[in-house]
């Protein structure tokens, strides 16, 4: 059975689950899961020990990654349509007046956001504050994987463009931002290896220059923020305050005093909950020499 196929096989059959069945249900797959990864659960552990320290990186708290990764899935699969309502009423916004304020200037806004929580329900709530959103999603080696997934995104207010997928991506973002819209970007992670070197928990790796650098040339406010899952149904969001992009001599020099400054809020943003904090690949040039 191919991946479309299962995923298709895994929501039809979570979505037909009560909400906190299929939540448990996601967390103890992913709980489970770990025992099987163990080479991941090693490298879980690392990422762990940046944001916490050695001492308090157990591999419970690294169990817990795994859990919370499992209960997105489940998240993922559940959500309809018709079942948004729901998410919202479940769900808090700190400090919305960030995002809603910085959407009335008519400059455009910039959405930046780690792999934390349910990150993808943030468009949700972006949405239901009346600033809709145009999200840059990763490409999947399965097309028809990815237009399901945009079709659904689509059904709840938000459009989609796909990174790998779509050439003209960097000029549909600055159109929308030069329209005064907003563009969500999930930035914890350098996948071109082209990034902008940061200082990242205490060790050198490199982030997407993407959000500065729309920032940069458009004008738009940089905003991270972050997404995390309640302690029973709905997500907390909390935006924070927008980067400011210094007036450096260079173009080069301000993307990478303000992807350094972005790389700081997100520290503070994950350290809110590093358990739910989704990132499973080597994301430092030390992890690279370990695996």
């Amino acid at each position: 059975m191919g991946a479309y196929a299962l995923y298709r096989l895994a929501a039809g059959a979570i979505s037909l689950l009560p909400e906190p069945v299929a939540r448990r249900l996601g967390e103890a797959v992913g709980w489970s899961a770990s025992f099987l990864a163990r080479d991941r659960l090693a490298l879980v552990r690392r990422h762990l020990a940046r944001v916490v320290g050695e001492e308090a990186a157990t591999v419970r708290r690294a169990r817990s990654m795994f859990a919370s990764y499992g209960r997105y899935w489940a998240e993922v699969f559940w959500v309809t349509p018709r079942r948004t309502g729901g998410i919202l009423a479940a769900s808090r916004v700190i400090n919305p007046e960030r995002l809603t304020e910085a959407s009335a200037r008519g400059k455009g806004v910039i959405v930046a956001l780690p792999h934390s929580g349910n990150w993808e329900s943030a468009g949700l709530i972006a949405v239901d504050l009346g600033v809709p959103v145009l999200a840059a999603a990763e490409g999947l080696p399965n097309r028809r994987l990815v237009a399901w997934f945009i079709e659904l995104r689509r059904k709840m207010g938000m459009d989609v463009v796909v990174a790998g997928q779509d050439r003209y991506i960097t000029a549909k973002l600055i159109r929308r931002l030069q329209d005064g819209g907003t563009v969500a970007l999930v930035a914890d992670r350098d996948l071109s290896g082209r990034g902008v070197p940061v200082l990242f928990f205490g060790e050198e790796t490199t982030l997407p220059a993407g959000p500065a650098t729309l920032a940069e040339r458009t004008g738009a406010a940089l905003i991270p923020v972050a997404c995390f899952f309640a302690k029973g149904r709905g997500n907390i969001y909390v935006i924070d305050e927008p980067i400011d992009i210094p007036d450096l001599a260079t173009r080069p020099q301000r993307v990478a005093a303000a992807t350094q400054a972005f790389a700081n809020a997100l520290e503070e943003l994950i350290r809110r909950a590093p358990e739910q904090w989704h990132l499973f690949q080597p994301n430092w040039p030390s992890d690279r020499a370990q695996t």
